[in-house]
């Protein structure tokens, strides 16, 4: 008899570890650096419409995230932002690049649990160094059964990777605090999507609750093995 799930992979930003609070401390610099020309508020609309201009040019990650910032600097000031503004900036995107990795809650336990039964995946977007240097430092490397780095999670995305890992996306379940990139595509994809809420998560990354019976929420990661389980017997 075949089983419900034979794949399952996870997202690695504010899923496994923590990362949208280093942007959020990131955005708070910025907006007292340019507190003389614009208030916090209308600094971090103009930001993130420049993050959502550049996706197509720059995709995600820190160093588009850093241009944009950059650019937001430029636009509010009409041009006349200072050169050591732009310097510290900089200077804000390189240490972005070079925090330590800080696992979070039952990530480690999980994985573990869930690898001795099952393919398990990491799969996440984002600049392939600060991905790969993530991940090297996280000790979670060796879990693993695949690892993809990814421009963007779509369905296209979703199935191929499953197919060349697993069974089919039929068999495989999706976990991460993006209901936009872990969930709602990999649902569409024909799979299971497990959101895990994360206090911070970038506003890109929101979309509505899919209303689907592939389509599971849990409190935290140690849930997950759990939620398996009952998926399992499902079947």
């Amino acid at each position: 008899m075949s089983r419900a799930l034979t794949t399952i992979a996870f997202d690695a930003d504010d899923t496994l570890w923590h990362n949208e609070r280093f942007y959020t401390l990131t955005q708070d610099h910025f907006a007292s650096l340019l507190a003389d020309y614009t208030d916090p508020e209308t600094l971090m609309e103009r930001l993130l419409a420049a993050e959502r201009r550049n996706l197509p040019h720059y995709g995600f990650g820190i160093k588009g995230f850093t241009l944009s910032v950059i650019e937001t600097a430029v636009e509010v000031t009409q041009g006349k932002v200072p050169g050591h503004v732009i310097a510290k900036l900089l200077d804000a995107g390189r240490e972005m690049l070079s925090h330590p990795v800080e696992l979070l809650p039952h990530a480690e336990e999980t994985v573990t649990k869930l690898s001795v039964d099952y393919r398990v995946l990491l799969i996440t977007k984002g600049d392939l160094l600060d991905q790969e240097r993530k991940l090297a430092q996280s000790g979670l490397g060796n879990l693993f059964d695949g690892v993809e780095i990814v421009s963007d999670k779509n369905r296209a995305t979703y199935r191929r990777i499953f197919t060349r890992h697993g069974d089919g996306v039929a068999q495989g379940l999706m976990v991460g605090n993006s209901m936009a990139s872990d969930v709602v595509p990999m649902i569409e994809a024909g799979g299971w999507g497990v959101y895990v809420p994360h206090g911070l998560t970038w506003a890109i990354e929101h979309a509505d609750t899919p209303d689907h019976s592939r389509y599971r929420e849990i409190g935290k990661l140690a849930d997950l093995p759990d939620l398996v389980t009952t998926l399992e017997r499902r079947k």
